[in-house]
């Protein structure tokens, strides 16, 4: 069972930001509850994939894509994210010197959140 649906009782996930992309959607599917919204908002593992059609249709899952903004629109991001508190999810921090294991730890999908690279 997906850690969403143990979390939530096997009701799922009330919403799901999907970054992974075609290689994760199914993943998201499943952490998914009935009817429930998933946005994909990052392509990480690729722009194109099987799209599980019939898992998107047996839980009426609803997609709708969402967009980043652009460089203008930052400093508004920004305000808004420090006024209400809004903290990312930081899974590992590495040293730029580190930047290699950075990536290798990326590539090995087990992170949960963030991954960061500290300049100093």
């Amino acid at each position: 069972m997906p850690f969403a649906k143990r979390l939530t009782g096997g009701r799922g996930a009330d919403e799901v930001a999907e970054v992974g992309g075609p290689a994760t959607l199914e993943k998201s599917i499943a952490a998914s509850r009935m009817a429930g919204p998933i946005t994909p908002i990052g392509v990480l593992t690729g722009f194109a994939g099987d799209v599980p059609t019939a898992a998107i249709m047996f839980k009426n899952i609803r997609l709708s894509c969402a967009m980043v903004g652009a460089r203008e629109q930052q400093p508004a991001m920004i305000e808004g994210v420090e006024s209400t508190g809004i903290r990312p999810v930081i899974d590992r921090s590495f040293t730029l010197s580190q930047i290699a294991d950075a990536f290798r730890y990326q590539k090995s999908q087990r992170h949960y959140g963030k991954i960061c690279l500290t300049l100093c």
